[in-house]
Order: structure tokens, then C-alpha cells, then sequence
């Protein structure tokens, strides 16, 4: 399976470190011209200097998009994109009662809301131009909440509904939308974290097994999913051989969820 996006442009948001940065290397492996995305230029210029391919074709992007002047600032930049990936995310785990008012738009202002002002903004073009590609990156936790964190698991759960709402808005023009439903990754910090709950003494890949073992036993994979394998599904969901995917919760969660449906 060739897949080949030369020509195409896309911008993958929060795509600084972690998974995003994986979806931007792998979109341009496969030949798309990227924007990289994060709040300051600093940050930018430097992911853009570790980022792989090293012949990918990147472009600056920065702006804090969960505001509307990073917005605007992002879509000066980037006036018209084939693959917008809503990636952008924070997460943290609070008591529910003492999440106040603030958190909750905090957490729904940058994992919902800016991803539904750049779908607002990119998805007419595409829908013009009849070709275009839609994803947000959602979370096991919008199916399986976690008591920790429900602010967290309640916009991820928001994204499933963002993004079937606006694929029957694309409906017949040749623009599909879907969510990606992501299991416990390997990101920066993960590891730290791991290695709080498990013997710092274990090798990197005894400690994440016994950590998913104890700590994630739903998980089918028994591992931390990989970056690169969140991306190889955006890839695919952004190429043309995806043209018949629209609507969807697809999920790269290794099983963790245990569900049939999304």
C-alpha cells in the first residue's frame, strides 16, 4: 500500500513534541508540505530542526490556536490547507469536585474549542476545492471516562461528537472527517511517570509491560502504543486510499477500550 500526499498541505496542531510531531514526520514522509504548530516561534523553529525527514518540506506555524489571535496569526500563515489535524491537547488529573468553573473552559477551550474554529475556517476550501481531510485526535478516555480526570474525558468525548457532526456537513463533497481514538502513548514524560509506579531498577521494557500489567490491564497490547503508530493511522486516514472513511471513531488503542463500537 503506496500511500503518497505530494502536493498536499497540512497543518497538524501541537505538533511540537510527542504525538504530534510523529504525525507531522510521517505526513511528510509520505510527500505533504506540513505546517508545524505550537504557541511561541522558538519552540517551532526548533522541533522543525528535529524533525524527520530531514528533505521533508515544513513550515513554520505558531500561534496559540486555543485563542482566536493565534488563530488568525496560524491561518496568515497557513491560509489554505488539504489536511488540517486537530492534535492540540492538555490533560490532568483533578478530584471532579474541585474542578472549578475556569478548568472546565481551560480544558474545553483548548481540546474542543480550537479545534472547531480551525475546522470553521479550513473546511469551506475544502469543500470548494472538492478534497480535503478532517481528524482530531480523541482518547480512550472518551469512551472509558477516567474518575480522575473527567474534565479530560468529557472534550475527548466532545471530539467524537465535533467530528461526526462535521463529517454530515462534508457529506457528498469529497472531504472526510473522522476522530482517532488514541490508547496510553509513549510521549514525553511517560516515562518518568511509568517509573513513579514501577521499579526504577527494571529496563525500560520490563517497566512499561509490568506498568501496563498492573496499572492498564485492559490494554490487549500490553505495551505503550508508539507515537509513529497513532501516526500511521492519521497518514492513512489522510491519504486518498481513505476516501471511503468519513464519520468514524477509528481507534488506535491497542485494545484498551473494551467495546466493539466506536
Amino acid at each position: 500500500m503506496r500511500i503518497d500526499l505530494s502536493g498536499k498541505t497540512a497543518l497538524v496542531t501541537g505538533s511540537t513534541q510527542g504525538i504530534g510531531a510523529a504525525i507531522a514526520a510521517g505526513l511528510a514522509a509520505a510527500g505533504a508540505r506540513v505546517g508545524i504548530n505550537g504557541r511561541s516561534e522558538g519552540g517551532v523553529a526548533a522541533a522543525i530542526e528535529r524533525m524527520t525527514p530531514p528533505g521533508g518540506e515544513f513550515v513554520a506555524a505558531p500561534g496559540d490556536v486555543s485563542t482566536e489571535e493565534g488563530c488568525a496569526r496560524v491561518l496568515s500563515l497557513l491560509p489554505q490547507v488539504d489536511i488540517l489535524v486537530n492534535n492540540l491537547g492538555i490533560f490532568g488529573a483533578r478530584p471532579a469536585l474541585e474542578i472549578d468553573d475556569a478548568e472546565w473552559r481551560r480544558f474545553f477551550e483548548v481540546n474542543v474549542l480550537a479545534a472547531v474554529r480551525l475546522t470553521r475556517a479550513y473546511l469551506p476550501g475544502m469543500k470548494e476545492r472538492g478534497w480535503g481531510r478532517v481528524q482530531y485526535i480523541a482518547s480512550d478516555s472518551a469512551v472509558a471516562v477516567p474518575a480522575e480526570m473527567i474534565h479530560y474525558g468529557m472534550t475527548k468525548t466532545a471530539l467524537l461528537a465535533v467530528a461526526r457532526g462535521f463529517a454530515k456537513d462534508a457529506a457528498g463533497t469529497g472531504v472526510t472527517v473522522n476522530s482517532v481514538i488514541a490508547g496510553p502513548t509513549h510521549t514525553g514524560g511517560v516515562e518518568e511517570f511509568v517509573y513513579q509506579l514501577v521499579d526504577r531498577e527494571l529496563p525500560w521494557e520490563r517497566a512499561q509491560r509490568e506498568f501496563m500489567r498492573v496499572h492498564r490491564p485492559q490494554s490487549l497490547l500490553q505495551r505503550l502504543i508508539e507515537p509513529e503508530e497513532i501516526a500511521n493511522m492519521v497518514v492513512y486516514l489522510s491519504s486518498p486510499l481513505a476516501s471511503a472513511t468519513t464519520g468514524g471513531a477509528l481507534r488506535v488503542d491497542g485494545g484498551y477500550v473494551d467495546a466493539i463500537l466506536p
